[in-house]
């Protein structure tokens, strides 16, 4: 059943042990790294392409963020399945972005 289907990739993606981490440039993806907290298991496909997607999703949020504020961290962006995407601007326009679960941004530092 495709209901349960996708019912089961969120619930991977939302209890995920994995952080992923990219740099984009004007254009492009400088940068990207998937980063697995010790003794996890890494995300299937799936759940690999869904992160994807949600930081590629963010970019536009992080632009509107970066009009808003004058501030270089732009703080969590985006909240996707439990998930957040926390962000950094430098004054170059090269985007710093970070795809992790947690409620707040202490769950990063």
């Amino acid at each position: 059943d495709q209901y349960n289907h996708r019912l089961a990739l969120l619930n991977m993606s939302s209890n995920s042990q994995v952080l992923l981490f990219v740099i984009v440039g004007q254009n492009e993806p400088l940068y990207e790294a998937e980063i697995t907290k010790r003794g996890a298991a890494g995300n299937s496909d799936a759940v690999a392409r869904q992160n994807y997607f949600v930081i590629h999703s963010a970019l536009d949020l992080v632009e509107k963020a970066a009009w808003t504020t004058q501030n270089m961290y732009l703080r969590v962006v985006d909240k996707v399945n439990h998930q957040q995407v926390s962000a950094f601007q430098t004054a170059g326009s090269i985007k710093f972005m970070l795809l992790h679960a947690g409620k707040s941004d202490d769950t990063i530092r």
